[in-house]
């Protein structure tokens, strides 16, 4: 079973190894974090784990039991006046096709609306990453526009989170 969890200090080693592990998988389907990432990976993380302190960031990880990190699941860009935020999400290779990454979005909408009193949450992704496309579709993400990612065709979703209750998110 595998658990969502609020980012930590503790967590560094698993995420990067997760990250390290990924690196190619993800950088199939969403812009790679480039070399800078993982040669500064832990001033990264503690500056990270700051800012999430002043509310404007949440971080999550999704671990499984031993330990390992199966996932993460990002709001950024938290902005309490309007509500709303920008979620991002990736899921390891090898937890894939288990439903985790529609478990984890459900869960961190959870979160921001009972936890973090958000009202809407945006995200964007590839046209050709079905898999992102199809995780918002059943979580009740609607596309709302076209977007250019690093140069890549996308589409930018957005989902009130008034809605979530009859979604039963």
């Amino acid at each position: 079973m595998a658990v969502l969890e609020r980012l930590r200090s503790d967590h560094a080693p698993a995420l990067l190894a997760f990250e390290r592990e990924n690196r190619g998988y993800f950088a199939a389907s969403v812009p790679d974090r480039g070399d800078a990432y993982f040669t500064d990976f832990e001033q990264r993380h503690r500056a990270l784990l700051d800012e999430q302190e002043t509310g404007t960031i949440h971080f999550h990880v999704l671990v499984g039991e031993g330990g390992e990190v199966l996932g993460r699941f990002n709001l950024i860009d938290v902005d309490l006046a309007d509500g709303g935020a920008e979620l991002g999400y990736r899921v390891a290779e090898k937890a894939t096709g288990r439903g985790l990454a529609t478990a984890g979005v459900r869960e961190v909408c959870r979160l921001a609306r009972e936890e973090y009193g958000l009202s809407r949450l945006t995200a964007v992704t590839t046209l050709d990453n079905e898999g992102s496309r199809a995780v918002l579709g059943r979580v009740g993400f609607g596309a709302v526009g076209s977007v250019t990612i690093d140069g890549r065709a996308g589409t930018s979703y957005e989902l009130d989170l008034g809605e979530l209750i009859a979604l039963a998110c």
